[in-house]
């Protein structure tokens, strides 16, 4: 299950209260993976109603993983 909680704590943060630009986020496009900047998934999802938080894969900010979902479950 995806921890809901940390994903908007992270997002929240960093539109708020950082550098949202130093934020990434790959998310599950139907069978491949995108990656993009937060601020632009942000606007593709039309604030989650188009892509599901459910997709993301990871988070990233300056290439350091703040959140990445658990693969296994989804094989």
């Amino acid at each position: 299950m995806t921890k809901k909680g940390s994903i908007e704590e992270i997002f929240s943060k960093a539109i708020f209260a950082d550098d949202v630009e130093s934020y990434q986020v790959t998310y599950r496009d139907f069978e491949k993976l995108r990656e993009t900047s937060l601020k632009e998934f942000v606007k593709e999802s039309n604030n989650f109603q188009t892509i599901p938080i459910t997709r993301i894969m990871n988070i990233k900010k300056n290439h350091r993983i703040l959140f990445e979902k658990n693969r296994k479950r989804d094989e």
